[in-house]
């Protein structure tokens, strides 16, 4: 595989672009559609994309093969991601998508004091710096003053 596409960095700015396309097609797309209504189609269509990626590359695993804890921990996953779905396009019908983009992104400082909190992963003073400069940007892009 080539050396860029094995990069984290590159994968995290894709998922940074997508995030942000995903944010404008949702606000375009929920105008005339209820919210948990078009989460349903986005997910249905997700799960196709994603069947498809799986079947083209062989990725497909055994399911028994897969461990409790594993089932466990990407079912509390899926829950979770489900429910962010679910609030953030029912956010996206009551403000605009650069209001609640920048909201949405404080999952960004809560992965840091989860990661510190859950995980043990340690930051330095400079990283917990960038958090709290994350948190007060957010906030700064998101609400009218």
């Amino acid at each position: 595989m080539n050396a860029a596409f094995s990069s984290w960095q590159l994968w995290a700015l894709l998922a940074a672009a997508f995030a942000a396309m995903t944010a404008i097609f949702a606000k375009v797309g929920i105008e005339h559609i209820g919210s948990d209504f078009a989460t349903l189609i986005r997910t249905a269509i997700i799960l196709i994309v994603l069947g498809a990626i799986i079947a083209a590359t062989g990725q497909y695993q055994p399911l028994r093969e897969i461990s409790p804890r594993t089932w466990l921990f990407l079912t509390l996953s899926g829950l979770a991601t489900g429910a962010s779905w679910l609030c953030y396009f029912r956010a996206l019908k009551l403000a605009t998508a650069s209001q609640v983009a920048p909201v949405d992104k404080l999952s960004v400082v809560l992965v840091a004091v989860f990661g510190a909190i859950f995980l043990g992963e340690r930051l330095s003073g400079i990283n917990w710096l960038g958090v709290v400069l994350i948190a007060t940007g957010a906030v700064l892009v998101a609400y009218r003053f």
